[in-house]
C-alpha cells in the first residue's frame, strides 16, 4: 500500500490527555498537509471544512465553523463514480456482480481509514475536546467520513481530474491486496488451515472503549502465539477485519 512521506519533523496529534494541539488551525498546518497529498487548495476553506469534525464545528460556533458532512455526502458520490470507472476498465472480463463485491470491498469504511491512515490524515482532523478525548483521532468512521470529505473539497476547488488523481493515489494503489479486504476473515482462515495446520487461528479483543452507543474496538489476530496483525473498528466484526487483512499482508511478505 502507498505511503506518503510526510516531514519527520510534523507533531503529530495526541489523543491523549482531550486537547486539540493549536497547530491544527493553523495554515501552516493546512499547507503541510496539501504538501502530502499533491493538492494546492485554491479555497483554503474548504480544506479545513473538510477536516471539521460536527464536535469542533459546534465548539466554534461563532466562528461559523462549518463541519465536513455536506462534503462527505458529496466526496462519497465522487468516489463511487471515480473507482467504478477504475474498475470497469480494469477489470474488461469480470462481471457486474464481482465488480460490485470488489468496489466494496475498496471503499468500505475500514479500508478508507487504512488508507487515510497511510497519509496521517487522522493527525490533521479538527475535533472537539470530547471527541478528541475520547479517542475520535482513532475512530475508523470519523476518518472515514472525513477521507470522502476531502475528495469532496478537492471536486469542489480542482475539480474531476484533481479528484480521480487523488483517489488513484490514495485509494485505488495496491488494489491486489485491497481486494482481499471483503473476505479477509474467510480468506485467512483457508491459509492457516493451508499452510499451518496445526495451529490455532485466534481472534483476540485487546482493548475496547467509548459508550455503549459509539464503542470503539481494538483487536488482534494470532496464529499460535505469533501476533500477525491488529485491527479497529466500531464493531468488533469491523476490528476483526482489519486485522485478518493485515496478517494476510504479513502472511505475504513472509
Amino acid at each position: 500500500m502507498h505511503s506518503a512521506e510526510p516531514d519527520k519533523k510534523r507533531k503529530t496529534a495526541s489523543a491523549e490527555g482531550g486537547q486539540v494541539p493549536a497547530v491544527h488551525e493553523t495554515a501552516e498546518k493546512l499547507k503541510e498537509l496539501e504538501q502530502i497529498i499533491g493538492v494546492s487548495f485554491h479555497n483554503k476553506e474548504l480544506l479545513r471544512q473538510a477536516l471539521s469534525h460536527s464536535s469542533y464545528a459546534n465548539e466554534h460556533r461563532a466562528q461559523d465553523a462549518q463541519n465536513n458532512e455536506r462534503l462527505e455526502f458529496l466526496g462519497d458520490a465522487v468516489l463511487e463514480l471515480i473507482s467504478s470507472k477504475f474498475l470497469y476498465l480494469a477489470y474488461p472480463q469480470q462481471p457486474e456482480g464481482d465488480l460490485t463485491k470488489l468496489r466494496a470491498s475498496i471503499v468500505c469504511e475500514p479500508t478508507l481509514a487504512l488508507c487515510a491512515r497511510e497519509f496521517h490524515l487522522p493527525d490533521y482532523l479538527l475535533l472537539g475536546k470530547g471527541e478528541e478525548r475520547t479517542g475520535g483521532r482513532r475512530r475508523n468512521s470519523i476518518v472515514s467520513d472525513a477521507l470522502e470529505a476531502l475528495i469532496g473539497a478537492i471536486f469542489l476547488d480542482s475539480g474531476f481530474e484533481q479528484a480521480e488523481h487523488f483517489v488513484q493515489r490514495f485509494v485505488l494503489n495496491d488494489i491486489e491486496h485491497k481486494k482481499l479486504f471483503y473476505d479477509s476473515k474467510t480468506i485467512l482462515q483457508e491459509v492457516v488451515q493451508r499452510e499451518y495446520p496445526d495451529q490455532e487461528l485466534v481472534y483476540r479483543l485487546i482493548k475496547e472503549e467509548g459508550p455503549d452507543h459509539d464503542k470503539h474496538f481494538e483487536t488482534a489476530v494470532l496464529i499460535g502465539s505469533k501476533t500477525l496483525g491488529t485491527g479497529r473498528g466500531s464493531t468488533k466484526k469491523g476490528a476483526e477485519m482489519e486485522a485478518a487483512y493485515k496478517a494476510l499482508i504479513q502472511l505475504k511478505k513472509e
